[in-house]
C-alpha cells in the first residue's frame, strides 16, 4: 500500500477535485460542479491524494437496472500513473461494489484513453461494446470483468 489518502467528497472542494480529474481524463464530456453534486447523490465517489496533491478519483455506480451489476471506474492523472494508485482506487471500488450486492462488474473507458483501456484489460475486463454518445466524436468502450 502507498501513502495514498482516499476520501469521499462531501463538499464543494472535494467535488471540485473529483470534477477536475474527471474533466482532464474525459475532456469530451466536461461536467459542472452541479453535475458532480448530482452524481454524488446516486453514485459512490472518491478522491485520491498523495499528501495534499490530487492524484485521481473513482466512481462506483451501484446496481440499479440489473441488480447484480455495478460499474467501477478508477481515474488517475497522467503524472501519477504507473505507481499503483489506479490499482488501489480500483480495489476499493470493487470492494464497495461487492458490498452493494454486485455480482458482475463493468467499467467504461473513453477510447482515446489508451492507459485506461490497458489498465482495464490488464485487470481482467473484456470489451463488450463501442459506441458514440450524441454529439461525441470519440467512442466510449464498455467492458465487463470476466
Amino acid at each position: 500500500m502507498s501513502d495514498l489518502r482516499i476520501t469521499q467528497p462531501d463538499g464543494d472542494a472535494g467535488f471540485a477535485d473529483w470534477r477536475h480529474v474527471h474533466n482532464v481524463i474525459i475532456p469530451t464530456h466536461v461536467l459542472s460542479l452541479d453535475d458532480v453534486r448530482e452524481r454524488a447523490r446516486r453514485n459512490h465517489l472518491e478522491v485520491a491524494y498523495l499528501g495534499d496533491v490530487l492524484v485521481g478519483c473513482s466512481t462506483v455506480r451501484p446496481p440499479v437496472d440489473d441488480p447484480a451489476t455495478a460499474t467501477v471506474i478508477a481515474r488517475v492523472l497522467a503524472t501519477h500513473r504507473g505507481r499503483g494508485f489506479g490499482g488501489e482506487l480500483y480495489a476499493r471500488g470493487l470492494r464497495r461494489a461487492r458490498e452493494l450486492g454486485a455480482e458482475a462488474i463493468e467499467t467504461v473507458v473513453l477510447s482515446s484513453n489508451g492507459d485506461g483501456l490497458r489498465f482495464a484489460l490488464k485487470h481482467g475486463f473484456t470489451e463488450t461494446e463501442r459506441y458514440l454518445l450524441p454529439g461525441d466524436t470519440v467512442p466510449w468502450i464498455d467492458l465487463r470483468l470476466c
